[in-house]
């Protein structure tokens, strides 16, 4: 029996150790990308694998929003896609070169706790971005799949299985080890886009050799529509459900990092792969809606029809034959699990860059596999509760798109009013407010993005308080840097230092001899003992890890460092631990008790940074240095 549990432990402690390999320590690639740059044009394929792969399903939504008006309905996409999205991400590549997206811009005009909860609130709806693009595209996968003809019948209605097998092979990859390979990526859009061209091009001579099929559109506008302002109004109502064509800008300022050169040309590269990418999508989008609006009967458009999530497929298949339309298939299908690819990566790396920063992740976080489990899981239940539809996902896609891109709008909008940019505030503000039109319309209709987004924002927020909590006790500091003069005090130190932890109020004499005699009364400290001040000035404690800089100074003859942090306790904790390290002896701090409820003072010390700090300090320095005799001392009287 003995041997039986042994051997459990044994076979946890190495399943353990290959979930937690590889935990993500490199924070210069977090923050920067990986060390191997590429050109733009190649970085605008690792995007084009989210944003291209909708041309599989965006056609056959858009003809079931817009009916027979779905090509004006795509121009009036194209037109918000050219004119609006376009520049707002062009200006956030020149204001966040780094990739960290509008989110970061936001983060930079709200601080302090505001600003965190905020950027946690857009994380959920990010989330429910990349997590939709993983369901949408796999279940989109699934109908080419489905509907090839060379597929056994036996797959018939085994949507919601196949689906399920393809995340999960999606997962099993990431478990394995994956990296962002742009040759893939370059390869899958460059044939993708090569046969959608075959497709859309016989398609429309097909239209050219038979002009009745125009002719018979126009029948239906002029008979179901009473005036051509009446189609451009229509048009406009149902543009919102067409927001799905908007899902690559975010992606395409995610992979900045990745774009080779300086900061300049990395800029201007974003902005050439922003441009292209968007022209060509247009392109597609315009074209593909008008040859399937009037070339694939309506009825096939609705769930169960072969053209249901595969319009462009239907047209491959019945004009150019089985077998170049297998080859579609095959293309069709490996771009869409790819997004899906594309999209996980998204997910491990979003959260590394941002929860750590805040202290609001678990240190598992940091590792690759359980957050691709987790996600994995999560896919699953999205799958089964849609059914692997790709009409009824749309509308949560689009809401995860559209507030992202709000996002964009508003954070351009506000950093060119800062900047005294007036026409620029009027244009990106008129944007800004047709993308809030757009997201409202789309939250009215389809309210499935926002149940699934609040869950997420739940879930993020409370793991994120939690795991703030628990890790309220670590160290927190990265670096301590001191100045001449407080080195000239550290050096000039013999023997133990003494400090004195002050709260810093008028620093006058008076100040400072007070709380000279206070220590002296409390704790008998002899006046030739070397004694120093530590003066903390807590600047934003909603930060969690930071760098001192600590600064001597002297006044009227005291010594005193210095330095200001997000928090009291970790901070002292960190500086006396240098200090036995540059001493080589444990030196001691003298407080004073803190008055008040304890409970009140542990809520100060998580949102404020203060609170009770004597005990706390005892215990950040009781985790780091467990061995009590290098422990430095702590006085409290």
């Amino acid at each position: 029996m003995v041997r039986v549990d042994q051997h459990v432990l044994t076979r946890d402690g190495a399943v353990r150790r290959w979930l937690l390999e590889g935990l993500q320590a490199d924070r210069g690639q977090i923050e920067h990308g990986p060390h191997r740059k590429h050109p733009w044009w190649q970085v605008m394929c690792l995007t084009g694998v989210d944003y291209f792969s909708t041309l599989g399903y965006q056609p056959g939504i858009a003809a079931l929003a817009a009916g027979a008006l779905s090509p004006l309905a795509t121009l009036m996409l194209v037109l918000l896609t050219l004119f609006g999205a376009l520049p707002i991400y062009r200006r956030v590549a020149e204001e966040s070169p780094n990739g960290q997206g509008s989110i970061a811009m936001l983060e930079k005009l709200a601080p302090q706790w505001w600003g965190k909860l905020f950027v946690l609130a857009l994380l959920g709806f990010a989330a429910t971005d990349f997590v939709i693009t993983m369901t949408l595209s796999a279940a989109d996968a699934t109908a080419h799949i489905l509907e090839n003809p060379f597929v056994p019948a036996a797959f018939d209605g085994q949507r919601v299985p196949v689906t399920l097998l393809l995340l999960a092979l999606l997962g099993a990859v990431f478990l394995m080890g994956f990296s962002e390979a742009i040759g893939i990526a370059v390869v899958l859009v460059g044939a993708y886009l090569v046969l959608n061209a075959v497709v859309v091009a016989t398609a429309l001579v097909h239209v050219l050799e038979h002009p009745h099929v125009i002719v018979d559109w126009e029948r239906v506008l002029t008979h179901t529509y009473s005036s051509p302002l009446a189609m451009v109004g229509l048009s406009l109502v149902v543009m919102p459900k067409l927001a799905l064509g908007l899902s690559g800008f975010e992606t395409g300022v995610a992979v900045m990092p990745v774009v080779r050169g300086d900061r300049a040309r990395r800029i201007a590269g974003t902005k050439r792969l922003l441009t292209a990418a968007a022209l060509i999508m247009s392109v597609f989008l315009i074209l593909s809606s008008v040859v399937t609006t009037v070339l694939i009967p309506a009825k096939e458009f609705e769930a169960g029809g072969k053209a249901s999530g595969r319009a462009l497929a239907y047209l491959a298949h019945g004009f150019l034959g089985d077998w170049f339309g297998t080859v579609y298939d095959v293309s069709t299908i490996a771009i869409l699990w790819f997004a899906g690819a594309s999209a996980m990566a998204g997910l491990i790396n979003l959260v590394p860059r941002y929860l750590p920063r805040y202290g609001m992740a678990p240190d598992w976080t940091r590792a690759v596999r359980p957050l691709v489990l987790v996600f994995s899981v999560i896919a699953f239940a999205i799958t089964i509760i849609f059914r692997a539809d790709v009409d009824a996902q749309g509308g949560a896609y689009a809401t995860g798109v559209l507030v992202l891109i709000l996002s964009a709008a508003v954070a351009v909008t506000l950093s060119a009013w800062r900047r005294g940019r007036i026409r620029a505030v009027a244009a990106f503000g008129v944007i800004a407010a047709v993308f809030a039109y757009t997201l409202v319309d789309n939250v009215i209709e389809r309210p499935d993005g926002v149940k699934i987004a609040s869950f997420f924002i739940v879930v993020i927020v409370v793991t994120s308080l939690i795991s703030r909590a628990t890790r309220s006790t670590e160290l927190r500091v990265s670096e301590i840097h001191f100045d001449p003069l407080a080195e000239r005090f550290v050096n000039e130190a013999t023997g133990e230092i003494h400090l004195i932890a002050n709260e810093p109020h008028l620093r006058d004499q008076d100040e400072y001899n007070d709380k000279r005699r206070e220590q002296w009364l409390n704790h008998r400290l002899r006046s030739d003992e070397p004694v120093m001040f530590v003066e903390v000035t807590v600047v934003d404690a909603s930060d969690f890890e930071t760098e001192l800089r600590v600064r001597g100074e002297e006044r009227y003859g005291h010594r005193i460092l210095r330095y200001e942090s997000p928090t009291v306790p970790n901070s002292l904790a960190a500086l006396l631990l240098r200090l036995r390290d540059r001493t080589g002896h444990a030196p001691h701090i003298y407080f004073h008790w803190t008055e008040g409820n304890p409970v009140t003072a542990m809520l100060r010390y998580l949102l404020f940074g203060g609170g009770d700090v004597p005990p706390l300090t005892r215990e950040v320095l009781r985790q780091a240095e467990p061995d009590i005799t290098r422990r430095p001392h702590v006085h409290v009287g």
